[in-house]
């Protein structure tokens, strides 16, 4: 049970940096929109095509999300995100250390 429990622990680790790091990523494209960035530059580029299929996806099934010309879709987004992290990711954490003892 110690070989499950470390992978698991591994997997939860990992899930979890991997749900932070595009929590950040939701940011970052969040903010640069209020300053009008160049659309060819290859950043601003590749954190549209990161977050962009999200977005529409979210504004596609909460069509309220959008309101006075305001996007909340990234807030929606980082809601989800941070459930999932705290929800998910902590209990497979706390059963994987579970299964240590």
């Amino acid at each position: 049970m110690l070989l499950l429990a470390n992978i698991l622990s591994a997997v939860a680790l990992i899930l979890g940096g991997l749900i932070t790091v595009y929590t950040w990523v939701v940011i970052i494209a969040a903010v640069i929109t209020w300053v009008r960035p160049d659309p060819y530059n290859p950043i601003v580029r590749a954190l549209r095509s990161l977050t962009e299929p999200v977005q529409y996806q979210v504004r596609k099934r909460m069509p309220f999300v959008y309101a006075g010309g305001i996007d909340f879709s990234p807030l929606i987004i980082i809601l989800i995100l941070q459930f999932t992290n705290m929800a998910l990711i902590g209990s497979l954490a706390e059963f994987a250390h579970n299964l240590r003892y």
